[in-house]
């Protein structure tokens, strides 16, 4: 999943990454409150300020619960018994998905 975020923040609203997984910013509270592995920040206001980190962590759980269908404590169990595996599986799987759509778009070029 390829989100249309800036790559140079250090912190990002709820709101920017309730837009970028085209989700309700209540779905990504409510993650934040099921989810130990997320951890953002909170601002003065009380605003939730997820870090690099944070979205990356996001981007795992909605490939868990939303792509491959995982209940919640489905999720929860992959997560705390194969974290780094999944992890891993999932950077590379997003890394191949990126370097298709570019393959796609220099084909559709041509």
């Amino acid at each position: 999943m390829h989100l249309d975020l800036p790559t140079d923040k250090r912190y990002y609203s709820i709101g920017e990454l309730a837009k970028a997984f085209d989700v309700n910013a209540s779905l990504i509270r409510f993650w934040d409150k099921e989810f130990d592995i997320l951890q953002p920040k909170k601002n003065a206001k009380g605003n939730r300020m997820f870090t690099p980190e944070d979205v990356k962590n996001l981007q795992l759980i909605y490939h868990l619960v939303k792509e491959r269908g995982f209940t919640l404590e489905g999720a929860k169990t992959h997560l705390k018994e194969g974290q780094k595996k999944t992890l891993d599986k999932f950077e590379v799987i997003s890394k191949l998905e990126s370097i298709k759509a570019q393959l796609s778009s220099i084909k559709n070029a041509l």
